[in-house]
């Protein structure tokens, strides 16, 4: 069906002028036709209406003296298959018919014709087709006069109404770029028009006549022309993914398929990536896979998403990168398209992400659940993408029915969001930097299922200990008991707000909980670098469990002190610390 989409693209181009004669010529040929008018003016208005949300659009005069709006050409076959495809998106009316082109006489649209598409073929991998893209708007048509130094309004005016329908659409969507202008892209030019190009002379210093003289239109348009290049905007046809879609083929190329998503990788400096979505599916599978971008690292937190019965919008933004998805149900399979774009190139961004919404097409098939199989099986990356992972993580335990945490000091202040697990957002309400430890405040009031006793008198040395942690991170869902002894109620300094452990303690156990064998707290583990030195693996500094309840009471929190109690079995103190102990995430 491409090849022959792209046969029947180049016949309209490179025939144009001989389609006034179709008679037996046309035999073989096809069109759908959408809409026909009584008067020329009518039908102009509405095949430029068409044409900016379908491809193909032209427009012919009738034997009748009507004129008729289609699209086309295509063999037979592929116009009903285009005609069912667009009827069961609702793209277009339902009344819509297979016209041979018998009765079609003068052609009316496109204006001026249109320019031959040149199919690239990727090569690598049977990739996708990219078609070179149509001619900036106003690159044909009349000439306009040359730049007059000292044009008159007048002169200016009589330039003005030289340009051809396109020059005037790309001069509204010049003056949109510039922030001028908010109205519809119509080509008329109309009291908003004249308000936007009067605002644009008055920013710039000229005169706020509302009519741009020759020089000024230039000035108006060259960055949106010049930044549209930048970006080389390309009609790409994707036949693995069945997508057919605009992409800025200056900064990304096709790389590979890894199901459900075709990547196209960026080529420079700029961190810029598409990735097509593209596999079969119900409702259900494609709400599965708006949970699971939702855990990308491409994809921010922060952002507006929505999920309805036949499509999902993610949004998101933050330091790094700007992120918008979308996908929606097809009869049996879901398309759509990531855009992942470099924070603070907002303008260029918009251009490419408006070229992508606009042009975003779907085709028959479907990436196999195996395609791309051979790719790196991490528990990290879904299909090739990351999955989001904070900067580093450690362990901390809850000290009050509020859902208040301790935990050990750590550059808190260059997180760009501290979590308790994953989603569960904290602020750093204090800290005490020469104990060594900081006390976390959930945004919103928790309701933990254990929280800390806290043993305020030394144990006894050689005591039984245990710290319970989040050893490895978050590579597993519960925390671990790591045991070891009481070794020295001071620190190899003397000083007894902090105590000395023979325990092999991991980095992801710092701030975690250490625990008296009947489960109370004597003290919060800190993390291995805090000192000046570099301690054997084996040894282990706890603050002690008087200088954590005194850090706590003096910001607020109600410590409940430790009753002397029975030893618990491993497996009840494990259930105990697992209660009270939670990981805490530092994200950018």
């Amino acid at each position: 069906m491409l090849r022959t989409m792209i046969a029947a693209a180049m016949l309209w181009a490179g025939a144009f002028g001989a389609l006034a004669q179709v008679g037996n010529e046309g035999a073989g040929e096809a069109w759908v036709q959408i809409e026909a008018r009584p008067n020329l003016t009518q039908a102009e208005a509405r095949a430029r209406a068409w044409s900016a949300t379908l491809e193909n659009v032209g427009g012919f005069r009738l034997d009748s003296g009507w004129y008729a709006i289609v699209l086309g050409p295509f063999s037979r076959e592929v116009a009903e298959a285009e005609r069912l495809r667009l009827l069961a998106r609702g793209a277009i009316p339902r009344d819509s018919f297979i016209a041979e082109g018998d009765g079609f006489a003068t052609p009316f649209w496109p204006e001026g014709g249109i320019a031959a598409l040149v199919p690239a073929p990727d090569v690598a991998r049977g990739g996708p087709i990219a078609v070179t893209p149509l001619p900036e708007p106003g690159a044909e048509g009349p000439a306009a006069p040359a730049a007059l130094p000292d044009e008159t309004p007048a002169q200016a005016r009589a330039s003005e109404r030289a340009l051809s329908p396109d020059a005037r659409r790309e001069l509204q969507a010049a003056l949109q770029w510039e922030g001028f202008y908010s109205g519809a892209l119509d080509g008329l030019i109309g009291p908003g028009t004249r308000r936007a190009m009067a605002a644009w002379q008055e920013a710039r210093g000229f005169e706020p006549t509302g009519i741009l003289t020759t020089a000024q239109r230039t000035a108006v348009t060259r960055d949106l022309r010049d930044t549209r290049a930048s970006l080389g905007l390309e009609f790409v046809f994707d036949e693995g993914a069945g997508v057919a879609i605009d992409l800025p083929t200056a900064l990304v190329a096709f790389d590979r398929y890894e199901a459900p998503f075709a990547h196209y990788r960026g080529t420079g400096a700029d961190d810029v990536q598409v990735i097509l979505i593209s596999q079969e599916g119900d409702r259900d599978r494609m709400a599965a896979l708006y949970d699971v971008l939702q855990t990308l690292a491409i994809v921010p937190v922060e952002g507006p998403r929505a999920l309805n019965r036949r499509s999902f919008r993610i949004e998101g933004a933050d330091r790094r990168r700007n992120t918008f998805a979308y996908a929606e149900l097809t009869e049996d399979a879901i398309k759509g398209y990531i855009l992942v774009w470099p924070a603070g190139d907002d303008r260029r961004r918009e251009l490419a992400a408006d070229a992508l919404r606009t042009s975003f097409q779907t085709l028959p098939g479907a990436l196999p659940d195996d395609a791309g199989s051979f790719g790196d099986q991490r528990p990290d990356l879904v299909a090739g993408l990351r999955i989001r992972a904070p900067v580093w993580a450690q362990s901390g335990f809850f000290v009050d029915g509020t859902g208040r945490v301790a935990t050990a000091d750590a550059d808190l202040a260059g997180c760009g969001r501290v979590t308790l697990g994953e989603d569960v957002d904290v602020a750093l309400a204090a800290k005490d930097a020469g104990l060594g430890v900081a006390l976390l405040e959930p945004r919103a009031p928790l309701a933990p299922l254990g929280y800390a006793r806290i043993a305020t008198a030394a144990a006894p040395l050689r005591s039984e200990v245990a710290v319970s942690g989040f050893s490895f991170g978050g590579v597993l869902s519960a925390p671990t008991l790591t045991f070891g002894t009481l070794e020295d109620i001071r620190d190899l300094a003397g000083d007894n707000r902090r105590a000395r452990l023979a325990l092999a303690a991991e980095a992801g156990d710092a701030g975690g909980p250490v625990l008296m064998p009947d489960g109370a707290v004597t003290g919060l583990l800190l993390a291995p670098g805090e000192g000046a030195r570099a301690l054997p693996k084996d040894v282990a500094l706890t603050a002690s469990g008087a200088a954590l309840a005194a850090f706590l009471s003096e910001n607020g929190v109600a410590v409940e002190a430790a009753d002397p109690g029975s030893t618990l079995d491993p497996e009840d103190l494990a259930i105990s610390a697992a209660d009270m102990t939670v990981l805490v995430n530092c994200w950018e």
